[in-house]
């Protein structure tokens, strides 16, 4: 697959987002090009990092590719939402440490990829956000929200939900998403290196053993949200925000 680029280097498997021309915006079959990278560093025990990353220097991810939406109904945006649910559960159960390297949009889809990572690392154009109130008028899984909870806050979840807003690189930084932040993607390189060597270096079963501790903490006692999911696709806000995304419009919201 040439959207997704699955190399190894030494005892890091690197993904790479490969649609520039796209701002790296994912098919559904990128999303299972991740759970598959994850599914081979998990059973290569020479593989000891795990390496997300976009091309083109302009976005990480910059969300699903919005053609993949059409004709949706609530059944499949709650199939979809599974999807999303099972790839990200299954980034976040990779037994290695996993790493986001994000240089400027990291949106939607993106961004729960990033907050499923164990660490992420950005420039100082960085931009992180799902702000679909304004774009599709579509909702995240229980899953999904409960992760960026996890990482935000309640507050500032809400805050960057409900207003649609991208956070920018310092704001993440200083609200502990982001874990290290550096001034450009030659910095990237350097600092992306350097946490490598160190992971590389450090004890797997102890690694393995914190990541699986605070996914668990993570995940306890979430409730069902699959009827939230299936009122907001099943919408017709929904399927006219897909069309006039087509057509480069805007959409215009009923709330029905």
């Amino acid at each position: 697959m040439t959207d997704l680029l699955v190399e190894q280097d030494g005892p890091v498997l690197r993904v790479t987002f490969n649609r520039p021309q796209a701002h790296n915006a994912l098919t559904f079959a990128m999303y299972e090009g991740v759970h598959d990278a994850c599914e081979k560093a998990d059973a290569d025990p020479d593989i000891r990092v795990l390496v997300l990353r976009g091309a083109g220097g302009k976005s990480f991810v910059s969300g699903t590719d919005i053609a993949q939406f059409a004709g949706f109904d609530g059944a499949a945006g709650v199939a979809y939402e599974e999807r999303m649910t099972r790839v990200l559960r299954r980034l976040e159960d990779t037994a290695v440490p996993t790493v986001a390297a994000v240089d400027g949009y990291c949106v939607g889809g993106g961004l729960a990829l990033a907050a499923t990572c164990d660490l992420r690392i950005a420039t100082t154009a960085a931009r992180f956000g799902v702000p679909i109130a304004r774009t599709l008028g579509n909702c995240l899984s229980m899953d999904t929200c409960a992760l960026l909870m996890a990482h935000l806050g309640r507050s500032r979840a809400l805050d960057m939900l409900l207003r649609a807003r991208l956070l920018d690189a310092a704001e993440a930084h200083a609200a502990g998403f982001v874990t290290q932040l550096v001034d450009d993607s030659a910095a990237l390189d350097a600092a992306l290196a350097e946490t490598v060597a160190t992971l590389a270096s450090h004890a797997p079963l102890s690694m393995w053993a914190t990541k699986q501790t605070v996914a668990r903490l993570r995940r306890a006692g979430l409730p069902e949200g699959d009827d939230i999911v299936a009122r907001v696709y099943g919408s017709a806000d929904f399927a006219s925000a897909v069309a006039a995304f087509a057509r480069k419009e805007r959409a215009t919201w009923t709330g029905a």
